[in-house]
């Protein structure tokens, strides 16, 4: 039998803030938050989206900061002005060659955005 995929894992420095962030980012809240239970604050936060479509995110922390381009990354569909606006950056603006913007997360994770629609 293949495996089967389950969830996704984000590797950050600050994961109590760039839960947070990825949470205001993308409309995800904390797993926890939803089952009213608790977890030490050096885990790792697991969050979800609250309509349960999109996949559950566990942001781990690590203690090196990311050193290279993402092997693997999270594609979204919003606006990048008000991603920058949260502190993102942009690294390439959509062009001739791509149709989608690839901006960084406050620690330097890569991810596309593509338009609504």
């Amino acid at each position: 039998m293949p495996a089967r995929f389950e969830d996704l894992a984000l590797d950050v420095v600050d994961h109590q803030t760039l839960a947070d962030w990825w949470c205001r980012a993308i409309g995800y809240v904390r797993h926890d938050s939803t089952t009213g239970k608790s977890r030490p604050r050096e885990w790792p936060v697991p969050i979800v989206d609250p309509a349960g479509a999109g996949p559950l995110i566990w942001v781990n922390p690590v203690p090196e900061p990311k050193a290279v381009k993402n092997r693997m990354h999270l594609d979204v569909v919003g606006d990048v002005d008000e991603l920058v606006a949260l502190r993102a950056c942009v690294l390439r603006r959509r062009d001739d060659e791509i149709d989608w913007d690839v901006l960084a997360d406050p620690e330097g994770n890569e991810f596309c955005v593509f338009a609504e629609g």
